[in-house]
């Protein structure tokens, strides 16, 4: 995996690439101290990976993720404070490491990346075969499979490397990345509302505005979705007259 080291201490930079060393399956291809040069670098490298510094003058690593445009790459936040890790794990990081950063503990983070043997099943393959509204996919859990149309799945929520497949009434758990999915998906029927949730836009019956400046999409049956403010710009740029 191609990682970007984002902190504005040298030192911590330097640390965490000699860490990363004795971890050959990750290549750290940059590095930023600040939040305006990990923008441009994101842009320029595509990194798969980012270790997120969160104190950093200016701009936050919290408000750096809302600047970063869709699909974000993983996050592993590295920081001092502990005061975070609540919102850390909302906004679907791959784990939350305090400085200085033990050894074993980035050892168990990255292990969090890799697919966890038996507790999910694969979804249908090949991946990078674009699916059309009028396709069926496989989708199964340890007792049941389902020969679905792609547009009954009204609602996909990704669970770390996993994501959560809701249609006609039922839910499966598939071993693949929500990122890795949306790359399939139809843009014409589905929409990324935010790092984790993607919708089926002819599930919406209701949108409204949110105090925030998002958006508020109702689906049928009556679950509520948040958009970012970020994306209701995207999606009213996409969808009003």
């Amino acid at each position: 995996m191609r990682a970007l080291v984002i902190d504005d201490e040298p030192v911590a930079r330097l640390e965490m690439r000699r860490l990363l060393k004795s971890h050959p399956q990750i290549e750290v291809v940059g590095e930023a101290e600040n939040a305006g040069t990990a923008l441009d670098l994101i842009a320029e490298l595509g990194p798969d990976l980012l270790f997120l510094d969160i104190q950093m003058p200016g701009t936050n690593g919290f408000e750096l993720l809302d600047s970063i445009p869709l699909p974000v790459p993983r996050i592993i936040f590295c920081t001092a404070y502990d005061a975070h890790a609540l919102r850390a794990f909302e906004v679907n990081a791959i784990d939350y490491l305090l400085k200085p950063v033990d050894p074993a503990r980035l050892s168990q983070a990255l292990l969090r990346l890799a697919p966890k043997a038996g507790t999910a099943l694969p979804a249908e393959a090949p991946p990078e075969e674009p699916l059309l509204e009028s396709d069926r996919v496989l989708l199964k859990n340890e007792s049941r499979s389902w020969l679905a149309p792609v547009r009954s799945i009204w609602l996909l929520t990704a669970d770390g490397n996993y994501t959560h497949v809701h249609f006609d009434g039922h839910k499966v758990l598939l071993n693949r990345s929500l990122q890795s999915l949306e790359r399939r998906l139809p843009k014409s029927l589905f929409f990324r509302v935010s790092r984790s949730q993607i919708v089926n836009l002819k599930s919406v019956v209701e949108v409204g505005e949110s105090y925030s400046g998002g958006m508020r999409l109702i689906l049928a049956g009556g679950t509520e979705i948040s958009i970012s403010r970020r994306q209701a710009t995207v999606f009213r740029k996409q969808k009003e007259l």
